[in-house]
């Protein structure tokens, strides 16, 4: 299939997934590393409340959103600086790992996400035969 391309369409795109925009900010910093036989992924969240977090995986692309409301048009603002509305990642897992079983945890806002090295990833051994159908045995 032959796609066009539009190189300011594609600048515009990146810089709304970095910088954002007012109506969805880009502020949602991650940190992830392997942990045994686990990936850690740890997503900065202050101010959010829990019920508002939602997470979705289709296809091995995890979307997590997160909503930290607006200020009341009541108060009168003297900085505002922390960023309002929906937020939006997304994590493109591997085929090596186990999509099943993530857990979801939200404290002191950070949320963290564990997802599992599936078990056809992980190393095994492999028996070697002898051509004439014996087995080797390995000491």
């Amino acid at each position: 299939m032959l796609m066009r391309t539009d190189p300011f369409r594609d600048l515009d795109r990146f810089t709304q997934q970095v910088l954002g925009t007012s109506a969805r900010p880009a502020v949602m910093p991650i940190d992830a590393w392997r942990e045994g036989e686990q990936f850690v992924v740890e997503l900065d969240l202050p101010g959010i409340d829990p019920g508002s977090l939602d997470l979705d995986i289709e296809r091995n692309v995890l979307t997590v959103r997160a909503e930290r409301p607006a200020l009341d048009s009541g108060r009168e603002v003297i900085a505002a600086e922390r960023s309002r509305g929906v937020f939006s990642r997304q994590v493109f897992l591997g085929d090596g790992l186990d999509a099943e079983h993530i857990s979801a945890d939200y404290t002191d806002g950070v949320l963290r996400l564990r997802i599992p090295v599936a078990e056809r990833a992980k190393p095994r051994k492999i028996q070697v035969a002898r051509g004439d159908g014996h087995k080797v045995i390995n000491a």
